[in-house]
């Protein structure tokens, strides 16, 4: 069967939400790939105060973005940072945190309980087997402690995944972003890209994968991987003489902390299932059209997914699994006092503008 299906699974998986500040709809889709590898997370009330939304692509398998799904918003809320308040601080250890946690005997077993390929059926229950009881250690899903095991020497996994991350506080919007799922904003209409495509081919991203002893070979790193930054792919993190944040891929994010004001439509969060179909403009567009004719957020979601799905294989673009989460602002938001930014100029595109605090 190889990569690719016959025909599309057009079968779409929706939820929506809201509360008081905010309503949501996402919904994702296999498309032609032979696997849906794509997972998600949405948050309305994280805490009284803040709502969390992550889209992550998996690429080689799907246990990568499920284990992001199920672990990096409870790494955020209970860092000492994120209590403390410094919200940007505690996703970026919350990013590179996937990475230590996939390794070891519980990384290699959870890994394996999520579905990915791990010395097939046999190792899958050879994880479940030597799994510790539920009163071995009550505090394990707090600190995950290490396990002994016949996987204990377990590096990471081959398979990687994107993240691209989003977290409302009050009138801020933090985004965290590794890999090439995109973060857009739209102001007024107009489209504001709040996270940059992590490609081999970029600037800041080439230097280093050449500084760790990497190379570039058609767009893709080692002639394989097309991605920069991505949480797992362990064999590009390998050299111990290097930090993480210097290794040939990377998990550690860039953080973009802006000022929401009242012109804030809504936000979107997509993988590049997505983006390689429509440019943040288009979309932005796209979705102001639909939402004049459709108040269900999901079924908004819906139709881009249709609209982005190839006809057929030989098209090229629109053959990707597509996941796609539209949060919307329900109502006015006060402008705040200004926030400390981040920001960068998006290399890969410079027509679609990067949103400046103001």
């Amino acid at each position: 069967m190889g990569t690719t299906l016959s025909i599309p699974k057009t079968e779409k998986f929706s939820e929506d939400g809201e509360n008081d500040n905010l309503r949501y709809g996402l919904s994702s889709m296999q498309g032609w790939r032979a696997t849906m590898e794509d997972a998600r997370a949405a948050h309305l009330d994280v805490d009284s105060s803040t709502s969390f939304f992550g889209v992550y692509d998996g690429h080689g398998g799907k246990a990568v973005a499920k284990f992001c799904a199920k672990h990096l918003h409870q790494q955020v809320l209970k860092s000492e940072e994120y209590i403390a308040g410094d919200v940007g601080t505690s996703l970026t250890k919350a990013f590179l945190r996937m990475d230590e946690m996939m390794r070891g005997q519980r990384g290699w077993r959870e890994l394996a309980v999520l579905g990915d390929k791990v010395k097939g059926f046999n190792g899958i229950i050879e994880g479940l087997i030597r799994s510790p009881r539920s009163n071995d250690n009550k505090d394990q899903s707090d600190d995950w402690a290490f396990e002994k095991g016949p996987h204990s020497d377990f590096d990471g996994p081959n398979s990687g995944s994107t993240a691209c991350v989003a977290i409302i506080r009050n009138n801020l919007l933090f985004v965290a972003n590794a890999g090439d799922s995109r973060c857009v904003i739209s102001r007024n209409g107009q489209a504001y890209n709040l996270s940059r495509d992590h490609k081999p081919g970029l600037v800041i991203e080439k230097e280093r994968i050449y500084k760790a002893g990497g190379f570039i070979h058609a767009g893709r790193i080692n002639g394989s991987l097309n991605l920069a930054r991505a949480i797992g792919d362990v064999d590009f993190k390998n050299n111990r003489f290097l930090s993480v944040e210097k290794q040939v891929v990377t998990a550690n994010p860039d953080i973009n902390i802006v000022d929401l004001h009242d012109e804030d439509e809504f936000l979107v969060i997509a993988c590049d299932g997505i983006w390689d179909c429509l440019s943040s403009q288009q979309l932005v567009d796209f979705v102001r059209q639909e939402l004049f004719l459709e108040t269900k957020l999901f079924e908004v979601c819906e139709r881009v997914l249709d609209r982005c799905l190839a006809p057929s294989l030989a098209v090229g673009d629109g053959c990707d699994n597509m996941t796609m989460i539209l949060v919307q602002f329900k109502k006015p938001l006060q402008t705040s006092a200004p926030a400390q930014e981040q920001s960068f100029s998006n290399e890969q595109d410079a027509s679609e503008p990067t949103l400046e605090n103001s």
